[in-house]
Order: C-alpha cells, then structure tokens, then sequence
C-alpha cells in the first residue's frame, strides 16, 4: 500500500525572523498564526501559547518594522508584504493551520489565505477575523491620514484610541514609533480589493460592542467571504479589544479549534 500522502506538508523549519517566537514542538496538532494590528507587534499574542490547549501551537508573525525587527524599514503595500511573508511561513503549513488577524492584521489574514489559494498551497482551517472592515466593503477613497503632519497624525491617534494620553505626550517615544504606524496605515489606506471567489474555510468574526468604528452589520457582511460558515460575535470594548478581552477570545478560539482536533 502506498504511503498517505499529506497535503500539508511544505519541508523543513529553517528559523524565520518572521516567526521569531515560534520553535515547532511536538505534539502540536494545528497551527494559530497570528497577525498583528497597525503599530503592534508579536507582544499582543505573547501570553496566547499557555493559556490555549497545548495541542494549538501559538506562532504570532513580526512583519518588519517591529519588535525583534524594529532594525527593517516597514512595508508600506499590503501586496508586498504578502509576496514576501508567503515563502517564509510556507514550511509550516505542515500541519493544519488556522489564522488570526486583529484589524489590519484581520487584511493581511484574509489576503495570506487568497495568496495561499493562488498558489496551489493550503488553505486555513478556520480563519478568525478581528475588528476589521470587510475588504469588499471598506470605505472608497479612503480618508488618508498616513502622510498628515504632526500635531494632526497624533490627533488622528488621539480620536482612534489604544495610545495612553501619556505616551502620545512623550515626543521622544513617539518618534520611534511614527515610522511604524505611518507605514501600517500607509497598508491600510492604500489596499485595493480585488474581487475573487469566496474562500472555503469557516469564518468566526470579532467585533467591539464600543468600537465606534465597526458595527455588526457591517462585519456580517464578511459572510460574503466564504462558501463555509461564518460568524460574528460581539465582545466588550473598543477597537482594541483584543487586548481588554483576551480571556473570551481565548475561550472562542480554543472551543472553535478544538473541533479540529483528534
């Protein structure tokens, strides 16, 4: 009898400053990759690996610009981002895989699954989508906000929230980060959405019921999205809840990927 053939396996696990958190272990039956919000970084997702069943291995991705790789300058084009993370988390679609991805991290999620399918590679198991417009529904022309001066930029942080008062009044600090949300909201506000078939795996969608950007309807139509189920939950809090409700999100993550396992 010949051997099972298994369709996810891509070869070996050379460390990639992409996943500088992640050592493969045994044990592990699927895979969470975690795509970070516009200004965050691998920190987010640092406690998820303890607290979800051992079986779901955590890998959180640093795009550049960022934590271990605050030395890279940052993209600035959603696409080229893709092009170049692809490769690089290809040998750990070995086992089967899920995605997470908060905000502009719930963008690089869904276009990683798209370029994955483009290419002939595996597709997610369940993709989580998180406070994050629906890609076929995000306001045209976008409001740019990425280039502003100054005073008017850090107005801009000021109204969308998550940056203590204290930090935005820290010059120095905020130099170093500038550059970073600059070019992530340079990826957000210059996507362009290019529309394909639906993708096939199950969709669970996180929204903030104090997210005065985002409501529910507008994240139930990320069911346009799929040929597979999709769903939308409302926790407590605002754009950011991913970091003030961690415990529920945790909860849905390990319920709903817990399906998944023997």
């Amino acid at each position: 009898m010949s051997a099972m053939i298994n369709p996810f396996k891509e070869g070996s696990q050379a460390a990639t400053p992409w996943l500088p958190k992640v050592r493969p272990k045994a044990g592990t039956e699927i895979r969470l990759f975690c795509f970070p919000y516009a200004g965050g970084a691998t920190h987010t997702y640092r406690n998820w690996q303890a607290l979800l069943p051992p079986e779901i291995e955590v890998c959180p991705v640093e795009p550049p610009g960022r934590g271990a790789r605050v030395g890279e300058p940052p993209e600035t084009r959603l696409t080229r981002l893709i092009e170049t993370m692809t490769p690089a988390l290809l040998p750990y679609l070995d086992k089967p895989f899920a995605l997470f991805g908060h905000s502009m991290g719930g963008l690089i999620s869904f276009e990683f699954a798209r370029e994955l399918r483009r290419l002939r590679r595996p597709q997610p198991v369940h993709m989580f989508i998180s406070a994050c417009r629906p890609p076929h529904r995000r306001r045209s022309p976008q409001r740019i906000t990425y280039d502003l001066p100054e005073p008017e930029f850090i107005d801009e942080l000021r109204c969308l929230g998550g940056i203590p008062e204290e930090v935005l009044e820290e010059r120095e600090l905020m130099q170093l980060i500038f550059p970073l949300l600059r070019a992530d909201f340079e990826v957000c506000q210059t996507y362009e959405y290019v529309p394909e078939p639906p993708l096939a795996c199950p969709l669970t969608v996180l929204g903030g019921l104090q997210d005065t950007e985002l409501s529910r309807g507008e994240l139930k139509e990320w069911r346009e999205q799929t040929t597979s189920t999709g769903v939308v939950r409302m926790l407590a809090g605002d754009h950011l809840f991913v970091n003030t409700a961690q415990p529920l999100i945790l909860q849905i993550l390990a319920d709903e990927l817990g399906t998944y396992l023997p």
